[in-house]
């Protein structure tokens, strides 16, 4: 250490005032640790607070997260002058403002070639990682929902011995709420304010179900007869089956928002747990988790999604080198929903409608609207027609699978039999799940939709009609492909 320049940083430090309402959170990084006793890596970021505040209980006041396992460093309230001042002490690598980050089937797994009932004498890779037995995998986002079928422990063995993690109790979720299956679970909330926890689980429970959905898909057991309101219907599993999880609730409320600080206070706990794997689905865009290379020094393989921002590049998050980051990508499977004109011509587009009381087997009206605008649908009478429409032209500022919904609902509330809206690329997942109502919603491309309009160019009366989504699996379906709402590189950030 230069002797000078921690002289001076505690000079300058020594001089400031306490905390203050100017304060706000900031993540303080050290580096590596310097002890192997977590209490003494804690003593050593109040000694540095309390040169801040001049006493070591408002350093302790201030202090919201010790990172003291994996990796040194902290999350306390601070002036943006004693930031400033901190950043220059030769013991801190960085000190940054927190920030919040977001949270980003039945047949995927066997796509990839993981098929789980593969004939022993042809073994794959599944049947030869033994299902994923007794690997640990720490789920870095909204909790867990216990009581899932994916998450029965019914033939397992002991946890692991070297696991050395807790299941944190809290609101609905006590000991039981963790079992041979999910061996763990943490919360943290001390970086929230009530706002952003208000009508939340003030424990490890699930209230978004992101966390849940991400967990059963890596590492969820056999379910049966699932479905999707009957499409889709088969086995549901996650690609590791037999592995254990360890839960880290870190996102908060419906829409799954969680700080940085509380971020790195599950990476660190789950260093020291013991976990072989991490995941997270979340990201921020122009912010980097640099800590997780102390996790891949340990052997842990950390696993992050690249984010929902796309089409567009550069979109990518989560791009430091030693980590694995995941694009969304289409598999062999589509929901084709025929499309009949009242010139005998027939169309296909996708949708997820199963429900006969929303097919449109009769010809109705058809009419277009072009975005589906307040103004345009107040100009036209829709009632108990069937409406044509485009996504909105700036796909970068609202994406399709946000201006979906609130199309959805203007049609309905003008009176609107069904939906057929067009944007760039009717092979979206995540688009056919938000064309959903009380009306039949369809899906379709510009070239569809190019077909229709020509149609309506040239009928005096148009019409048509939609039936019954149906599944498909297989060749025929044109696949894989990154999703177009997926982030895509290359990424323009640097280490």
């Amino acid at each position: 250490m230069d002797m000078r320049r921690a002289f001076a940083c505690t000079m300058l430090l020594a001089a400031m005032s306490p905390l203050s309402a100017s304060s706000k959170l900031y993540i303080v990084y050290m580096g590596g640790k310097k002890h192997d006793d977590p209490s003494m890596v804690t003593e050593s970021h109040h000694d540095v607070l309390t040169s801040v505040f001049g006493s070591k209980d408002e350093a302790m006041k201030s202090i919201v997260y010790s990172y003291r396992h994996g990796f040194s460093g902290f999350a306390a309230m601070l002036t943006e002058s004693q930031a400033a001042t901190l950043a220059k002490c030769s013991d801190v690598v960085s000190v940054r403002p927190n920030i919040y980050h977001e949270a980003h089937t039945t047949r995927s797994w066997d796509f990839l070639g993981l098929d789980y009932d593969q004939p022993r004498e042809d073994s794959g890779l599944l049947q030869k990682a033994k299902y994923g037995e007794d690997v640990i995998i720490g789920v870095i986002d909204s909790g867990i929902w216990p009581e899932s079928r994916s998450f029965d422990d019914s033939g397992y063995g002991p946890v692991p011995a070297r696991w050395k993690g807790t299941c944190q109790a809290g609101q609905q979720f006590d000991a039981t709420s963790c079992n041979r299956k999910i061996i763990g679970a943490r919360w943290f909330s001390d970086d929230m304010s009530d706002e952003e926890l208000k009508a939340e689980y003030m424990s490890p429970r699930d209230l978004s179900g992101h966390g849940t959905h991400v967990a059963s898909t890596i590492a969820g057991g056999q379910v049966s007869n699932v479905s999707y309101g009957g499409l889709a219907a088969g086995v549901a599993r996650g690609g590791a089956p037999r592995a254990r999880l360890a839960i880290y609730k870190v996102l908060w409320g419906p829409r799954g928002s969680g700080s940085h600080a509380g971020v790195l206070a599950a990476l660190d706990h789950a260093i020291d747990d013991g976990v072989d794997v991490l995941s997270l689905s979340l990201g921020q865009a122009g912010s980097e988790l640099f800590e997780t290379l102390h996790a891949v020094e340990r052997g842990i393989s950390v696993v992050f999604s690249a984010g929902n921002g796309g089409p567009v590049p550069q979109t990518a998050w989560n791009a430091v080198p030693w980590v694995t980051t995941v694009a969304a990508s289409t598999i062999d499977r589509t929901f084709p929903t025929l499309i009949s004109l009242g010139n005998k011509q027939m169309l296909m587009g996708q949708s997820l409608h199963n429900n006969a009381s929303m097919n449109i087997s009769d010809f109705k009206a058809l009419v277009y609207t072009r975005s589906c605008s307040m103004q345009s649908l107040a100009s036209s009478n829709i009632t108990g027609k069937i409406v044509l429409c485009y996504a909105p032209a700036e796909a970068a500022i609202t994406p399709p699978r946000l201006a979906l919904p609130i199309v959805i609902n203007r049609t309905m509330e003008a009176g609107a039999k069904g939906l057929i809206f067009a944007q760039y690329d009717a092979n979206i997942l995540d688009i056919l799940t938000m064309c959903k109502g009380n009306m039949a919603c369809v899906v379709v491309d510009f070239e569809i939709a190019h077909t229709i309009l020509t149609y309506l160019d040239k009928t005096k009366n148009p019409v048509m009609k939609v039936s019954r989504a149906m599944s498909v699996i297989g060749n025929q379906v044109l696949s894989p492909m990154v999703a177009s709402f997926s982030s895509r590189g290359p990424s323009v950030k640097r280490c």
